[in-house]
């Protein structure tokens, strides 16, 4: 593992730039991504993937740092592989489906020594030339989820073997720095990490104010212990708890999920009682996690990119951590951290 890794409290995701859930002009994507860079109290550390857009997110990040005049050196960019984009032959891509907005090209998985070679190799031309310092495969629970029978399941996870195999080629020869996993079922990187050495890992829609179960807790703490860097994403569950009706990128519907909605409305109460932002609240639950050393925090605009580099700086009392537990919004023995 990478002892010598450091990574600021924030880092900034990128799937907005892939038009997640919406279409954003160049220009605000520019201004995101300025912000990002020039408004960073910390070196920038950028989160993206082939899979984001079907390559539209890694398109316009080498754009905009190209445009902005970031030199390679100034910058580090995570690029979560096993996503290639694709023709688009359908109404719209076969992926994710409603969640990808004017994409011009699909994208399709290959998770195997050959195609995480190809993906990083298409990821760098797609970037304009920059190059990943971090790579990681992606989606492992979605390939592993794809599984019909245990015996596929089993050759699929030799796949991910193979294609961490690659990524070690890729280290061992100088052209990237580290290598880690993402992930949104939380057991596939316990999986992974029982056979491979990570330098980092990514947790997404797993450690959030909603959800939270103690089994992972431990396993992340263990994972802290190895040296293993711990990125936690989507602490929003996907822009739901602030907000969106989306949950982990599955629509919901008032009349058919309530309970969802009546925790959401509930935590809204408390947060406006003690002058917290939903957006302060689950940050900071996900950021003081044991084990977390940094959050990938996602922007639609200039505006909300600045106010989450600062939201590493919010201090909130146990008053308000007190009440969430009394509401039964978050479990009594919880501590934070």
């Amino acid at each position: 593992m990478n002892t010598a890794l450091k990574i600021p409290r924030i880092i900034l995701g990128t799937s907005n730039l892939g038009n997640l859930y919406q279409a954003l002009p160049y220009q605000q994507k520019l201004g995101i991504v300025r912000a990002a860079v020039k408004e960073n109290p910390h070196f920038p550390v950028f989160d993206t993937a082939g899979k984001y857009g079907a390559g539209l997110a890694l398109e316009s990040l080498g754009k905009c740092l190209k445009d902005l005049g970031v030199k390679q050196n100034e910058v580090i960019i995570s690029n979560k592989l096993g996503w290639l984009r694709k023709p688009l032959t359908t109404p719209e891509p076969t992926f994710e489906q409603g969640v990808w907005k004017d994409i011009e090209f699909d994208a399709y998985q290959d998770i195997s020594y050959d195609g995480i070679l190809k993906c990083f190799e298409q990821g760098n031309e797609l970037l304009n030339g920059y190059i990943p310092q971090w790579v990681s495969v992606h989606d492992p629970d979605e390939y592993l989820a794809s599984a019909k029978t245990e015996e596929e399941r089993k050759q699929k996870f030799n796949d991910i073997l193979e294609a961490y195999k690659a990524l070690q080629k890729l280290k061992s020869e100088g052209k990237v720095q580290a290598i880690g996993v993402g992930a949104k079922n939380w057991k596939a990187i316990q999986e992974v990490a029982s056979h491979v050495d990570l330098d980092w890992v990514m947790f997404a829609n797993s450690l959030t104010l909603y959800s939270h179960p103690q089994e992972l807790i431990d396993f992340m703490e263990s994972l802290s212990a190895k040296g293993v860097l711990i990125i936690n994403s989507a602490v929003f569950n996907g822009g739901f708890l602030t907000g969106s009706d989306y949950f982990n990128y599955q629509l919901l519907n008032r009349e058919k999920d309530k309970e969802a909605y009546q925790w959401r409305d509930r935590f809204y109460e408390i947060c406006e009682k003690h002058g917290i932002s939903p957006a302060q609240a689950c940050v900071y639950f996900g950021l003081h996690a044991k084990g977390v050393d940094s959050i990938a925090l996602s922007s639609s605009s200039p505006e909300r990119t600045v106010k989450n580099l600062r939201l590493e700086d919010v201090k909130i009392d146990d008053a308000f951590w007190d009440e969430l537990k009394a509401e039964g919004l978050l479990e009594k023995d919880y501590q934070i951290g």
